[in-house]
């Protein structure tokens, strides 16, 4: 402890320097979202089908807690934020993979996508937050829905989500089309696709 008696903080990760507040970062305008008509879609290569989930349905899903850091490919990193929301876990369940699924494709508004190995979708700390520090997310920050994979660089988690998309045969997601790292593990320093 501190002599403010605040915890000291984590070791970052390779190449990561420590910020006070999450910027919001995204690519083009922030969507107008309307919770009349969201919905999270599950299908690809799933079991039974394609499953969707209206707000309603979304929000009746038991919550969990993350407390997690934010790791940005532009080398900064939150530390200690506290995500809240329903547990990917909890939609895996729901609406499962077929069997040998390795992949998924996490989409989101304005065809922004990221490819995401199912072992971390699977992670007891992977999240589709609702809520950051006891707040709704405000729309920069990904409202009403954003996947948040904390051993993972923040663009494999995109904002204002709208459908996974199991995948036995993978694709590059927006932002590995454009040259980022397939899979964006934050501490192997894997930022970008030369590297893999």
């Amino acid at each position: 402890m501190s002599s403010w008696g605040l915890a000291e903080p984590r070791p970052l990760p390779p190449g990561q320097r420590r910020t006070e507040s999450l910027r919001p970062v995204h690519y083009g305008r922030v969507p107008r979202m309307d919770l009349a008509s969201w919905s999270l879609r599950i299908g690809g290569d799933a079991k039974g089908g394609s499953t969707a989930l209206t707000w309603a349905e979304f929000d009746d899903l038991p919550k969990v807690d993350v407390r997690a850091d934010h790791h940005c490919v532009s080398h900064y990193t939150t530390q200690d934020l506290l995500w809240s929301g329903v547990a990917v876990r909890t939609i895996l369940d729901l609406a499962p993979p077929e069997d040998d699924v390795e992949h998924a494709l996490v989409s989101a508004a304005y065809g922004y996508s990221s490819n995401v190995r199912m072992e971390d979708l699977a992670s007891p700390r992977a999240i589709l937050a609702t809520h950051l520090d006891g707040e709704p997310l405000t729309p920069e920050h990904g409202w009403p829905c954003r996947l948040v994979l904390p051993h993972l660089y923040g663009w494999k988690g995109p904002k204002w989500v709208l459908a996974i998309d199991y995948q036995h045969h993978p694709e590059r997601g927006f932002w590995e089309q454009r040259g980022y790292h397939f899979t964006g593990d934050v501490w192997r320093e894997e930022r970008y696709a030369y590297q893999e």
